[in-house]
């Protein structure tokens, strides 16, 4: 297809050219083109042939590790490890880097699309290279021992093993704060054993990077975006700043809130962790319940394969395909049953295993509120696997415009499938249903206006010190503590040392490094989104719309999905929004909550 094209518009060239001299001069030159783009285009045909086998048979690994841990079996680790060796030899093959490094000294005679194939085949030659042969190895050993001791972690309340679903459950619900500090210190009991594998690691991925260019590994992983660390971080500030006015109102109404629920006379200045319902004071929407909408009790009663269904017929229902029945049969869906003999990661994510037609999730659905947003989620993962796998998409490219859309347009779906139109749409609540529209909105700000200073500040800050700075192994704890409060407005219960390690407890942390500035720009990308579906497509308030079964909404989608990482994502944001990455449409949103925090708060401390 490609080459007919190439020849039609050699064709036209020569047609249109008048002179015998400058005939011949273009024929050689257009000829020159053509010869390199075939070259190009075949060396890209093989690389993608043998990258998307190795990919496929690490992630069947990958998969098979996060989803069977049996404790002293390191079977599943060593298959996990040979797996990523072999892809991490050829990705990162001395030949393909100078392959691609010599195209790319031709840019300008190849075509765009040939160009970001070979720009990603660097990117990933780069977290692999083969110049450093025992670091990679090394690297690769280090990420998967630290996964296996991670997720196959026996936490114990109380002296009996629970899971983090029970964790985060006492911390949703209990009133008791002896009960839910008891909790937290439970969850937090991992990080210890997590350290000298986490510092380890930093070197590793820092050695790595750095023969190919990168400063460190938090730079290589900000370039993807195709900016500087500098950049990244600018970025991470000003979102954080355009939200902070919200942010302050929020955190003073839960200071005073929470101190009147737990029975404290004495409202504190910073919100102490255990009092928060999540393990890491990044969500505080369970402090809310919107009267008349009872989701989790609906919820219960449909059971936990409904909600996989139900999301998935959202999607069906704007346009898009049934899942392959290989996503039902394939995918690890429910909590494993208490005699299962074995453990499996229990943090929800979405697989594209071989970078075509198999893809899964893996998650532990309860028929809850909550594991019906984060359905819709993942399912919006899958979505988008699934509609940029298309013939003019090349394998290397199958990604999202950048990292942070595919949360997005996860995100995004999650917030609409939980607005009240669209509930009553489901019959989950009575269209009739009186509810408190600020109420729904302060919920949903204490979802996601909560998780920007922990996204953008803690987390992208902490990591960013971790691996550009060198952040010294005696001031890991200090430096969370420190963030968390300047960011969070946020304490730990009592003093934590350097012999714990509160920031490995988040998984990414571990196993997703150096990238949780994603999720921060996701949600900003996602009210982008959802307010230019609402007022130009939908023609609704955005607080309250309903997507379902509108094709148009389903197009608008699909055109944003469908090339992948072939666009660029600046671009495709202006284009379908009309303005460049900004949290505008975000605070815009948030805006009617304003009058009545501030109303709230009257004669209230502020302390951020």
């Amino acid at each position: 297809m490609k080459k007919i094209i190439l020849t039609g518009l050699t064709a036209a060239i020569l047609f249109s050219c008048s002179s015998p001299k400058s005939d011949t001069a273009e024929n050689a030159t257009t000829t020159e083109m053509t010869a390199v783009q075939q070259e190009a285009q075949t060396f890209l045909d093989e690389y993608s042939t043998t990258y998307q086998d190795l990919y496929t048979k690490s992630a069947e690994a990958e998969w098979a590790s996060n989803t069977k841990i049996v404790e002293g079996d390191s079977t599943n680790a060593m298959a996990t490890r040979r797996a990523n060796e072999a892809y991490a030899a050829f990705t990162g093959s001395v030949e393909n880097i100078e392959q691609a490094r010599k195209f790319l000294e031709q840019k300008e005679q190849l075509t765009p699309i040939q160009v970001k194939q070979f720009e990603a085949i660097l990117y990933a030659a780069a977290n692999n290279p083969q110049t450093v042969p025992d670091v990679v190895k090394a690297r690769i050993k280090a990420e998967t021992e630290q996964t296996e001791k991670l997720y196959g972690y026996d936490f114990k309340l109380n002296g009996k093993s629970v899971t983090t679903n029970d964790i985060d459950n006492i911390l949703k619900t209990e009133n008791d704060v002896k009960k839910r500090l008891a909790a937290w210190n439970a969850s937090k009991e991992v990080g210890p054993g997590l350290k000298t594998g986490l510092l380890n690691l930093r070197d590793l991925r820092n050695k790595t990077v750095q023969s190919l260019g990168y400063d460190d590994y938090f730079t290589y992983q900000a370039s993807d975006y195709g900016m500087t660390r500098a950049e990244m971080m600018d970025m991470m500030e000003q979102i954080n700043k355009e939200l902070l006015p919200l942010y302050r109102e929020l955190h003073t109404y839960a200071r005073y809130e929470l101190a009147k629920k737990y029975g404290e006379k004495q409202v504190p200045d910073y919100l102490p962790a255990h009092w928060l319902p999540n393990r890491w004071g990044q969500d505080w929407s369970p402090m809310v319940e919107v009267k008349g909408i009872d989701l989790d009790g609906v919820l219960k009663t449909k059971g936990d394969k409904w909600l996989v269904e139900q999301a998935e017929r959202f999607y069906v229902s704007l346009g898009f395909d049934k899942l392959p029945e290989s996503f039902y049969t394939k995918s690890s869906l429910y909590p494993l049953p208490p005699n299962a003999g074995y453990k499996k990661n229990n943090h929800a994510s979405a697989w594209h295993m071989d970078l075509d037609k198999d893809v899964r999730c893996l998650m532990s659905v309860e028929p809850n509120a909550e594991w019906y947003e984060t359905t819709h989620h993942e399912l919006g993962h899958i979505y988008y696997y699934i509609t940029y796998t298309n013939p003019d998409v090349p394998v290397l490219l199958r990604g999202g415009a950048n990292r942070a859309y595919h949360e997005a347009i996860g995100s995004l779906m999650g917030l609409a499938a939980m607005q009240k139109p669209f509930l009553a749409e489901l019959q989950l609540i009575d269209k009739n249903t009186q509810t408190d529209e600020v109420q729904t909105l302060l919920k949903e700000a204490l979802s996601y206006v909560t998780f920007i200073p922990f996204a953008a500040g803690v987390m992208s800050e902490w990591e960013h010190d971790f691996y550009a700075k060198n952040l010294p192994a005696d001031q890991l704890n200090k430096r969370w503590w420190e963030l968390a409060k300047k960011y969070q407005g946020m304490v730990p219960p009592t003093a934590r040392g350097e012999n714990y390690l509160d920031a490995a407890t988040k998984t990414h942390i571990n196993d997703d490094a150096a990238q949780y500035y994603d999720y921060a720009m996701s949600y900003v990308i996602l009210f982008q989104l959802h307010d230019h579906i609402a007022k130009n497509i939908l023609k609704q308030n955005p607080h309250a719309t309903n997507y379902y079964g509108n094709k148009e909404v389903g197009k608008f989608l699909h055109d944003i999905m469908y090339p992948g990482a072939s666009a660029d994502w600046r671009k495709m944001l202006k284009d379908k929004t009309g303005e460049e990455l900004s949290a505008r449409a975000m605070v815009a949103y948030f805006q009617p909550l304003m009058d009545y925090l501030k109303e709230q708060n009257k004669g209230r401390k502020y302390t951020m």
